[in-house]
Order: structure tokens, then sequence, then C-alpha cells
């Protein structure tokens, strides 16, 4: 096998190189080619044929796959085994066709702009030889591999058309024409497609894959228009086979899908609209249920509860018996308060889940799949206030679950919810008007008191709940506020303030929208400004010099603010900048946070990393290791790219961090080896980058710079020295030649 390859391929590239005429154009060079195709021919012919044909399909829902289409390149790969059984001394036009393929599809194998003439030559002549869909299809790879013109492009379809081939060909070749990103001629030939072939009974099938690809690249009125075209056909006779709805109904669902995974319900809805009209009013498959589901979740999430409704009583019509069914009819009621028909609705859960048959509601085979929607029911109930609701749902799942756990946590956070309400009821009665005949100052705050503990030791067992956490926070400082203002209460709210601030922070973080994250890095922002109202105050009692806390929450505002592009940004740090006590991790920390995302202060974190610099410098003893890692910061935001963006540090100060470095090097053991590496390759590429903008003197002296760091690499020397010498060689030897011909080689920088 290897010997009949390697002398297939050898032959093929002697002929390429030996024969002037195949790369003197396109359609001349002919000559001989009828010659090489017979000597090509007795070396496939001896070829052993083996391919291997995967079809992967991936199925939205339940729905068919798009109808397939024959491929042309199937019949390109079986020709070879066709050859191998002819007679070698029969060669009529037919066979030296299929020869003159193979021939073209190994010239465009070679994946090499020399043989893409010589592929093109002789599929020209295959098919003046034998005409082939097979070898049209070829012409058309051959034509967008070579990035031919699509004025050209536009005459081979047309000459596709004017050869009368089948409907399916020519969609397989504007499937190939769009897969190759040639828009503009996959539309148009779409389009002669569906008018050359409106009379047939298969142009559905056109009509469809229009749809399909002008969704994929965005084309969504024009799609719309055809879909409006297909429906109303549909309506008046012209119906579409059952193969082709399923595959209108699996591209609407999954583009319904995209819409609906980043939150835009409204146009989801949309196209699951455009689906529903295909279904008669007595139509029976279960599809039709799980649309009105889909739909139904639509509506929930765009607060549209009798739309909802209305959709899951047509989904409960169809398919009654389906768990996720009952689920949204439980989930209405619970909107809709109507506790009996939840309870009725998740008794009705539980009998489906605990039914042995649960393939039938599309369940996942994990067994954990009927707790998560037990769980998510009592969740769902506590959120909207049916305690009892939520309590048989948490009933059921004991009886259900396997896992202790996941019964122990859902009971703990029935529990908490329940304790959340009764400690705002509290903090509602505390702020009504004292009735001294009732109860006493002292009895009051001693109440106060105790409900504040409850508030933060609930806060504290809930750790796992960021969110819960927070609110118990939030509320431990709220019932504070009814207590004398003591240093102890002051450090109590302080806390309270800043774990509610830290999870707001988090959350901000983590948010899917801006509005969300806008709003929660408000919120921190708002506890933050009460933590510092309380910090001028706890600070009047005591020494707290030694607190932490005062430098987190310096972190969690800057933060805040640059995240928000606070205007106040500048003002705020123009005090920073000058405490006394803040370390160098602080200031780097600072540097981090000015380059994350959405925010973007680069000279801010060039100054923060200068500061933190300075500091590193100051100790006794210098860590090397955070060194070096505050240096690579700093000099990769000073010189990002090859020294692209120079105004964040002039040249000078850029320079003197490079000499800094190699000066703590040379007297220091320790500094990692990769850094200096790092900085080697630095200079060097920042004097390559001098020396493009003509900038000579500094382009060698940043390259000296580069072999400096050189000397002091380790292990790592002997595989760069050689390279470097070589190349520092070359540009001393073309800066002579420029000082050769330039007078002005001292103006040059």
């Amino acid at each position: 096998m290897i010997s009949h390859i390697s002398l297939t391929h050898s032959n093929l590239k002697l002929l390429g190189s030996s024969d002037p005429s195949a790369s003197a154009s396109r359609v001349a060079g002919t000559t001989g080619m009828r010659h090489h195709a017979r000597l090509i021919f007795y070396i496939y012919i001896s070829w052993p044929i083996n391919f291997f044909l995967f079809i992967a399909g991936f199925e939205l829902l339940t729905l068919s796959n798009p109808p397939a289409s024959a491929s042309q390149e199937l019949g390109l790969q079986a020709q070879s085994y066709d050859i191998g059984k002819m007679d070698k001394n029969s060669l009529g036009p037919e066979m030296l066709a299929k020869v003159l393929r193979l021939l073209a599809t190994t010239y465009l194998d070679c994946d090499d702009k020399e043989y893409y003439d010589k592929a093109l030559c002789a599929i020209n002549l295959a098919n003046k030889e034998h005409l082939n869909p097979a070898g049209l299809f070829l012409k058309m790879k051959i034509l967008l591999k070579g990035e031919t013109a699509n004025e050209e492009l536009l005459e081979a379809v047309m000459e596709i058309l004017h050869f009368d081939m089948s409907l399916d060909f020519c969609l397989n070749i504007a499937t190939l024409l769009m897969d190759h990103e040639r828009e503009s001629v996959g539309f148009y030939f779409l389009k002669i497609i569906c008018e050359h072939f409106k009379s047939s009974e298969n142009i559905g099938k056109a009509l469809v894959l229009y749809i399909d690809m002008l969704l994929q690249k965005k084309e969504e009125p024009l799609a719309k228009e055809k879909i409006e075209e297909i429906i109303l056909g549909h309506q008046t006779g012209k119906q579409l086979t059952t193969e082709l709805v399923d595959w209108l109904h699996s591209i609407l669902w999954k583009k319904a899908a995209i819409s609906f995974e980043v939150q835009n319900y409204a146009d989801a809805l949309h196209w699951y609209c455009y689906s529903l009209r295909f279904y008669s009013s007595d139509h029976t498959d279960l599809n039709l249920a799980k649309l009105q589901r889909n739909m139904a979740s639509c509506y929930l999430h765009l607060k549209q509860v009798d739309k909802a409704k209305e959709a899951v009583t047509e989904a409960e019509r169809h398919d009654p018996t389906n768990i996720f069914t009952q689920f949204y009819i439980f989930r209405i009621a619970i909107l809709e308060e109507n506790s009996d028909r939840a309870l009725q609705a998740i008794t009705t859960l539980k009998n489906l889940l605990t039914d042995k048959e649960l393939e039938d509601n599309d369940l996942l085979t994990d067994r954990s799949s009927p707790t998560v929607l037990l769980s998510l029911a009592a969740q769902f109930a506590l959120e909207n206030g049916q305690q009892i609701v939520a309590g048989k749902a948490l009933e059921y799942l004991a009886q259900h679950s396997e896992d202790p756990q996941e019964v122990l946590t859902a009971l703990k956070k029935k529990e908490m919810d329940r304790l959340l309400t009764c400690l705002n009821i509290a903090l509602q009665k505390f702020g009504q008007p004292f009735d001294e005949e009732t109860s006493t100052l002292d009895s009051r705050t001693d109440e106060a008191h105790w409900f504040r503990k409850i508030a933060w030791n609930l806060a504290v067992q809930s750790d796992d709940d960021p969110v819960t956490m927070r609110e118990f926070f939030i509320l431990s400082y709220k019932l504070s506020q009814f207590c004398p203002s003591d240093q102890v209460i002051l450090i109590a709210q302080k806390t309270c303030l800043l774990m509610a601030a830290a999870v707001d922070l988090e959350q901000g973080r983590k948010a899917s929208t801006t509005f969300e994250q806008v709003m929660l890095l408000n919120r921190a922002l708002e506890q933050i400004h009460k933590y510092n109202d309380i910090w001028n105050l706890l600070k009047q009692t005591g020494d707290f010099s030694n607190d932490p806390c005062e430098t987190l929450l310096l972190l969690y505002e800057f933060e805040v603010k640059a995240k928000m592009n606070d205007p106040s940004l500048d003002s705020f740090l123009e005090s920073v900048w000058e405490l006394p006590h803040l370390e160098s991790k602080t200031f780097e920390t600072i540097a981090s946070l000015a380059m994350e995302m959405p925010a973007y202060y680069p000279s801010i974190a060039v100054k923060a990393l200068k500061r933190a610099l300075v500091l590193h410098k100051k100790q006794e003893s210098i860590d090397v290791l955070k060194y070096s890692k505050c240096m690579h910061n700093l000099i990769n935001l000073s010189v990002p790219n090859a020294a692209s963006n120079a105004d964040l540090c002039p040249q000078e100060e850029v320079w003197g961090y490079f000499e800094d470095a190699l000066s703590l090097i040379s007297r220091t053991e320790g500094y990692p080896e990769t850094e200096i590496l790092w900085l080697m390759i630095k200079s060097w590429n920042t004097g390559i980058f001098m020396y493009s903008r003509s900038k000579y003197v500094s382009a060698e002296k940043w390259c000296e710079l580069a072999l400096r760091f050189l000397d002091h690499l380790g292990s790592l020397k002997r595989s760069y020295e050689t390279q470097m010498n070589v190349l520092y060689g070359k540009l001393v030897e073309a800066l002579d030649k420029k000082k050769g011909s330039e007078n002005d080689w001292s103006k040059a920088d």
C-alpha cells in the first residue's frame, strides 16, 4: 500500500513539473492531459480502496432529521472502485472522465496553488469527455478552493442549471457555496433554484433549505417572508411532506432555543408561534404538547401568566401524564395562589415520578431527576409564600429521595425561608410606634438584641447560600439600629455591612446581564458608604489601626467604581495614593482590578504597580519572586506588544525598569530563570520594533540589553545563545548598512 502511494505521488509531481502547458491557463494547456490520464489510470487501478462514511445528526427535541441528499463526493470516492473492476485495455470516455476526476482530486488534495490550475484543467477535460454530476461538483470545489471571483462562480452555477441537473444536486451546490462563505452567490443560486424548480413536487425542500441558510446567516427578515410563503402554501393545498415539516420544525425550534438562552423570550415565542401554525386543531402529536410547554415557559418569563395557562391547558389536553406538563400546572397554580390546584398538581407529579415507566415522560435516566423536580417545586412554593404546598413537596421529596443530605438541605432551605419571614415581621414591628404601656424601653432593647443575634447566627449558618446569608446579615444590621450604639454594636454593624457588600460584589461579578450587574454593584456601593460612616464613628471609640477591614473596603470601593466607570474614581484614588499604611499587595490588587473587565484603566494599573515596586525595593531583604512578578506585570503593561503602546510610560522610564531588574538579577540569587528569559525576549522584541520605526540607535541599545539578560540565563542559556548571537550579528550588519546609506543617523531617534 505504501509503495503504491509513494509511486503515485512521485509520478504526479514529475508529471506536473515537466508539463509546461499545464500552468499556462485554466482553459489552455489540456494538451497532454489525456496522456497523463492514461498513465495515472494504470496506477490507480492497483490501489486498494477504503473509505468511511460517518453521518452525525443533532436532533433538537424529538423532531426528525432534515432530509438527507446524496453526497456528490461519495460518487468521487466510489469511482476508484469502479476503475479497479474495469478492463485495463478498455478506456472509453466515461472511464477516462473518472480517471481525470481522480487526477483532479489528487491535484486538489496537494493543497498548493501550483496544482490548482492543473486540477481545473483536469476536471474541465473530464467534464468534456463525459458530463457527470460528480464532475460538476468537483469543479465547484476546485473553484472555491482557488478563491475564484464571484462572477466566475455565478457563471459556473448557471452552467449547472443549463445542464438540467437535479434539484438535490443544485441544493448540494448551494450548500457548498454557503459552507465556503460565498453567501451572495449561494443566496442568489437558491433564489434561482426556487424559481427554476417552482413546479417540482419537491420544491418544498429548496424552500426549507433557503430558510435554514437565511437563519444561519442572520438574514431573519427574509427568512420570515419565506416562512410566511410556506405557511400560506401549506394552508392552500401546497403542503410540505411530513419529513420537510419536521425539518422546518427543527429549524424553528433551534432558533427559538437560541433566543431563549439569551433571555430574549419574546423572540423565542415568535419562532415557536411559526411552528404552531403548522399544527391543525385536531393534531395529536406529542411534540405539540412539548411546543405548548416551551411557549408556556416563555410566557412565564414574560410574566404573562394567563397566556402561559392557556398554553399549558393545551399541553395537558394532548399529554396529561407528562411530568413537565404537571410541573407547569403546579407553577401556574402557585402564581395564581390556588393552593388546592397546586396540591393536586404536586400529588399527580409525585405519582408520575414514582411510576416505573418514566421513559414516556422524556425524563433522563439519571435517578436524581425526579427529586430535582420535587426540590424545584418546593423551592418555587417557598419563594411565593405557599408554605403548605412547599411542605407537601418536601414530604414527597423525603419519600422519594435516596440522598439524606438532599432532604436535609431542602428542609433547611424551608426552615431558613420561614425564619427569614419571621425576622422581617419582627423588623416591621420594631418600626412601629413604641407603646410604653405594654413594654419598657429596656425590654424593647433586649428584644432587639435577641433578634439581631438570631439573624447573625442564621447568617453564619447560611454560608453555603450567599444570597440568604446576605439577607440575614442585612436584617441583623437593621435590627441592631434599635440597640444603643456602643462599640460592640458598631463592630457588629460594620461586619454585617462588610459581608453584605462582599456578597453583592461577588454576585455582580457573576451577573449575566449588564442591568443585573449595575444593580448589584450599586447595592454594594450603598453598603460601603454606610460602612464608612460607621467606621468613622468606631474609630472614635478606640484604636483600630491593625484592623484589615479598612483596606478590604477600600479595594471593594475601588472595584465597584472602576467597573461602573464612576466619574469620581480619580478623586477617590487621590486619597488612596497618599495612605501610608498600604502594602505592596494592596497596590498590586488595585492594578489587577483596574484591568478586570468591564473595567479598563491601564494608566491606574501602571501607577499602582510602580508604587508596589517601590515598596518591594524598600524591604531589607527583597522577596525576589514577588518582585519579579510585579516587574513582569509593570513591563507588560508599559510595553504590551513590542512597544506598541508608548503613551503609558516614556521609553526612558521603561528602560529604567529593565535596568532595575537586571541590577537585581546581577546581585541576587533566586530570580526565576523563566522571568529572565521573558525579559530577554521582551527587550529584543522592543529593539526590533524600534528598528521597524527607523529608530536605529534605540534598536541597537535594546538588542544589546537582550544579550545582557542572556548572560544571566542558567540551563536555558545553551538553547538560546547561538541563535541570539547570530540574530544580533545580522542586526548589526543591517545597522551598519543603514549608517552608510543615511546621513541623518542621529536624527532617526
